[in-house]
């Protein structure tokens, strides 16, 4: 039996966490060459690197983001098992750090995440909205464990991770009841000088809105722009205008804020993607959250 050495595994685990062997071994009182040598052993018995030399940097491997995790929890595992010796009450969920694109519709993460939530209160949920970019920043510096955004990671990015697709969907043009009983007599041409409230010109539903409109020949009037689709959802609710929401969650979307269907467009596809440091997902959260997108949310119907 292979038995796996926790103080080499300690050592290792500190380094990751501090972000280096200086800050590490002030807090071990164990010097540089010390600590470089004992995780040199750990990857030995491993056959693997955990570590790789970025300039003076250290930054772990693929593998050593997973063996992290694992640290992470065996050591959390420790100090739980220390508290209940000494009669204290533990009880420790599994904490999920999530990094949301801005323009993805909230409705829709929430539908995403739904399944991490549902892990019998074992999964304790941090989410951070951001601009992509910052949030792929944040993954690399291990600071989150998934970004969930409307495109992938570009191929040729500085930030090592990995897109797994989450699904596809098409969108529906919706409105306040009034506005889309009009608009849906002779669509798409009854949009042309139509109010709209539209995501912000960075966004990918926003490009393939503005391509549709070229190729259908109209140009409605874009009453707003923003990049919260939350407040452009409240915007229509209050008569402002005519809202493409993914048609995955149409149905959330008229029902909470009492709009109506105009007409579904098919031809204009979303994809969302989950962004992770690791090619393979192993937080079970991650993982639940993936394979419902797959099977359930963004299913055919």
């Amino acid at each position: 039996m292979e038995w796996l050495n926790y103080h080499h595994l300690l050592y290792f685990w500190m380094v990751a966490r501090e972000g280096g062997l200086a800050p590490a071994g002030k807090l071990l009182r164990l010097s540089h060459p010390t600590l470089s040598g004992q995780i040199r052993k750990l990857e030995e018995s491993m056959g693997l690197d955990l570590f790789e030399k970025r300039g003076r940097r250290l930054e772990l491997t693929e593998m050593g983001r997973v063996a992290y995790r694992y640290a992470d929890e065996i050591f959390g595992l420790g100090r739980d098992l220390q508290d209940v010796l000494k009669g204290r009450n533990v009880q420790r969920p599994v904490r999920l750090v999530v990094g949301i694109s801005d323009v993805v519709p909230k409705l829709l993460v929430r539908t995403l995440l739904g399944p991490a939530l549902d892990q019998d209160g074992s999964v304790t949920l941090v989410c951070r909205e951001d601009r992509a970019e910052r949030l792929l920043a944040a993954l690399a510096a291990h600071d989150l464990d998934l970004v969930i955004a409307d495109e992938p990671l570009p191929p040729h990015s500085s930030v090592k991770a990995y897109n797994h697709l989450l699904g596809t969907t098409d969108v529906t043009l919706v409105g306040p009841p009034a506005l889309a009983k009009v608009i849906a007599g002779k669509f798409p041409a009854s949009l042309d000088g139509a109010p709209v409230l539209l995501p912000h010109e960075g966004s990918s539903l926003r490009r393939h809105l503005d391509a549709w409109f070229e190729t259908s020949g109209v140009r409605p009037r874009v009453v707003a722009e923003a990049e919260d689709s939350a407040l452009l959802k409240a915007f229509a609710a209050d008569g402002m205008g005519l809202l493409f929401v993914p048609s995955v969650v149409v149905d959330i979307v008229t029902r909470r804020y009492g709009l109506a269907i105009v007409k579904r467009i098919e031809s204009i596809k979303e994809r969302y993607y989950a962004i992770s440091a690791e090619r393979r997902l192993v937080h079970p959260a991650v993982v639940a959250i993936r394979d419902a997108a797959r099977t359930d949310v963004f299913a055919p119907r």
